[in-house]
């Protein structure tokens, strides 16, 4: 009895990766969550949609969007981040989740040992927006108006700790100046408040900021990038703008969670790669205002991680508390 046991045991041993190596190549045979943590509307929530559309014909699956923000993206980083490592509960995220972990020692997750970068498909420079009946017509006015006035101009941000909030923290720590932030439960109802005069600027995602100032609904002063931005190369950089060593730009791209087998992470790479590579989504990353920026599972996760050390270092000296 004993041996015969032995020998199912053994059997079932040489069974399971055969089993298990089957799930792994018939993936996907079932929907696919994509969790964003950030409101409907938002420069992520329009990037990432576009993305899951065209996944779902690549890959022949639905792959159905779930929209939960709260705590800078955080609450659906946690979610994923603590899902079954099987490649069908995925992140689409920004580096309001680099920023996040280089902040907050008590987030509910590991940054960098529950998630894994798995490609990368966007760098889009912020875009400085003021309302329409601003006294701000360029950089230097909005900087003479913080100086006039410490602490007294206010400024947006989808969220604290976003990515657009800490493109406010990062121009106001380089000039020296003071303002008040005002987070709000996307960069759509921000961009509302900025168009009605209730914020004074906005350091808007260029899905939500250009639209309004191509459509004369907000005065533009300058881009975040080292270069200016080919969606609107009329406006300067902030450092061609007289801000030296201003630079900031708002990544984008899919997570999993760690241990996710790598047939899946590279069928992943792959197929959003290739996704990347047609005119159709070049053309409609164009009209959101989005700058492609395709990279490998590699380069995406030298990307993150750098990108956490740098947040950290600029969030040490400016005293910004996020926890």
């Amino acid at each position: 009895m004993l041996k015969k046991i032995i020998k199912n045991i053994v059997l079932s041993a040489v069974v399971l990766p055969v089993v298990i190596g089957s799930a792994v190549a018939a993936y996907p045979d079932k929907p696919i969550k994509m969790m964003i943590g950030y409101a409907p509307g938002s420069s992520t929530d329009i990037v990432g949609r576009m993305i899951a559309n065209d996944l779902s014909l690549a890959l022949k699956q639905p792959v159905i969007v779930e929209n939960r923000g709260g705590a800078a993206g955080s609450l659906a980083a946690d979610a994923v981040a603590k899902s079954a490592p099987d490649g069908y509960t995925i992140l689409f995220a920004q580096n309001g989740l680099a920023i996040n972990v280089a902040a907050n020692p008590k987030l509910p997750f590991n940054g960098q040992k529950d998630l894994l970068p798995v490609v990368g498909v966007a760098a889009t420079p912020h875009i400085l927006i003021v309302g329409n009946n601003s006294k701000a017509k360029n950089v230097a006015d909005l900087i003479a108006m913080l100086k006039a006035d410490p602490g007294k101009l206010s400024f947006g941000s989808s969220g604290i700790g976003n990515s657009d909030h800490m493109a406010g923290e990062l121009f106001l720590a380089t000039t020296g100046m003071q303002a008040i932030h005002i987070p709000y439960k996307g960069g759509a109802p921000a961009a509302t408040d900025l168009v009605g005069g209730q914020i004074d600027f906005y350091f808007a995602g260029m899905p939500v900021g250009l639209p309004l100032y191509k459509g004369d609904k907000a005065h533009a002063l300058a881009v975040t990038s080292k270069t200016r931005f080919s969606g609107a190369p009329e406006l300067p950089t902030v450092q061609e703008a007289g801000v030296k060593g201003y630079e900031m730009a708002l990544w984008q791209g899919v997570f999993v969670p760690a241990g996710t087998p790598t047939a899946i992470v590279q069928t992943l790479n792959n197929t959003v790669l290739k996704i990347l590579e047609t005119p159709e989504m070049k053309d409609r990353f164009v009209k959101a205002g989005v700058q492609i920026a395709p990279m490998n599972t590699q380069q995406f996760t030298d990307l993150y991680n750098s990108d956490i050390a740098r947040w950290k270092v600029v969030i040490e000296k400016a005293k910004i508390k996020l926890d």
